[in-house]
């Protein structure tokens, strides 16, 4: 979002003009930005002779955004079963999506098979009974590097105790599973968790990684994750993608000589190439001054953006309708019946009833973490595409809220019409 002549814009779109058109609270993203960071990426690693960017599409699934994607070349990364589905949607080649869950059933693993494509393993039990299955079929295998790497404890994800991936002490046991079952195993895989902070400790994964495929001689390629870092404050700290693009990439370079193969370097970025893309509007409903606080209370809450009070994540909130006005301090709250801040304390522009705030960053795992808590309806979402702002996901109704539910006959009482 940007401050020009006197008015808030987002793509050269006038934000309050996108609320006028579209209600709040809404989120609205940008596919310019989006572009910039997928060839930002990419020329990060340029140096490398066979690339693969896969968008970690968890992040953000909507059906425009992922075809967004396509178009401009990415392979997708998938975690669920209907994620791959919404990919092939999307249009993205079989071959090109890589399927990478966590605690799925041998039934879930099956159906992806059956869709042709890319599977990614991460326990040795998946591993024992896939391989019974489907042993002409090539698998990627995730490691465990036990490195720990993050900003919060729910997304650090290469530790010791986590639930994900098979442990890099366990590699002689993979290894004795392949020879056994015959397996050909065509990728290594690695993630350590998001917001990574220091670029040394996620080289020291690669080392790691680039250790344990010695002993597998089929690789076609190595996939070393995502996590890099993006500024959540105007002047916050965030991953340098061309330094460690640069290091990478001559130490992966090195390998494959030794190798005697160009293997294919993967990543798969979800947040670096959405979450700044994104803007979260809100319309406030009360100023509510109290003995020690004065709350900004708007239309929305955790139901829409819950990362505030789930990770304490920041996200930067600025008053788009009143731009001159004199800064106070306030508290952001939303209309959830709990506790439910979305900023405490955060100077902004003098706030008003009607006033519209909007919350950078909110591209990554915003709308994907929405939910209807307190029955309220999903907001809508909106993409800026050349200019032009389009309506991508309407606003729920109360016919969606129900549109799953089954009324028993014994229960049922004449109701007035809901409209």
């Amino acid at each position: 979002m940007e401050f020009v002549d006197g008015r808030y814009q987002i793509a050269g779109v006038d934000v309050l003009s996108l609320v006028e058109q579209f209600g709040a609270p809404v989120y609205v993203y940008d596919a310019a930005r989006m572009k910039q960071q997928y060839h930002r990426i990419s020329k990060a690693f340029g140096g490398a002779k066979r690339l693969r960017i896969n968008y970690a599409c968890k992040a953000l699934t909507n059906l425009n955004v992922l075809r967004l994607f396509q178009q401009l070349g990415s392979g997708l990364d998938t975690v669920s079963m209907q994620e791959v589905e919404l990919g092939l949607l999307a249009g993205f080649d079989p071959h090109d999506i890589l399927f990478t869950p966590n605690c799925v059933s041998l039934e879930e693993v099956n159906r992806a098979v059956s869709k042709g494509v890319r599977m990614n393993i991460d326990n040795i039990s998946i591993l024992e009974q896939f391989g019974d299955q489907h042993r002409g079929v090539p698998i990627c295998i995730r490691l465990n590097p036990h490195i720990m790497a993050g900003g919060n404890s729910k997304i650090s994800v290469g530790h010791i105790d986590s639930k994900f991936g098979i442990s890099i002490h366990q590699v002689p046991h993979v290894l004795k599973v392949v020879s056994a079952l015959g397996l050909k195993i065509e990728g290594l895989h690695m993630h350590t968790g998001s917001d990574i902070l220091d670029a040394q400790v996620f080289l020291q994964g690669v080392e790691i990684l680039l250790r344990a495929a010695v002993d597998f001689p089929d690789l076609d390629y190595i996939d070393f994750g995502s996590g890099f870092k993006v500024p959540y404050k105007e002047g916050g700290i965030a991953t340098d993608i061309e330094d460690l693009g640069a290091r990478l990439t001559d130490r992966f370079n090195a390998f494959c000589a030794d190798y005697g193969r160009e293997l294919a370097l993967m990543f798969e970025p979800g947040k670096f190439l959405v979450s700044e893309a994104g803007t979260f509007l809100m319309r406030t409903n009360v100023v509510k001054t109290t003995p020690a606080t004065v709350f900004a209370g708007v239309d929305s809450g955790l139901n829409h953006m819950i990362r505030p009070m789930f990770y304490d994540a920041y996200h930067h909130i600025v008053n788009v309708s009143n731009h001159g006005g004199k800064p106070r301090i306030y508290t952001v709250v939303g209309y959830i019946c709990e506790t439910d801040t979305f900023g405490i304390n955060r100077q902004l522009a003098e706030v008003r009833e009607g006033d519209i705030l909007s919350m950078a960053n909110a591209g990554a795992y915003c709308y994907m973490m929405a939910s209807n808590y307190n029955s309220r309806f999903r907001p809508a979402e909106v993409m800026i595409l050349d200019g032009r702002a389009h309506l991508i996901r309407r606003r729920e109704t109360m016919e969606d809220l129900l549109g799953t539910q089954v009324e028993l006959p014994a229960l049922a009482r004449p109701v007035a019409t809901v409209e």
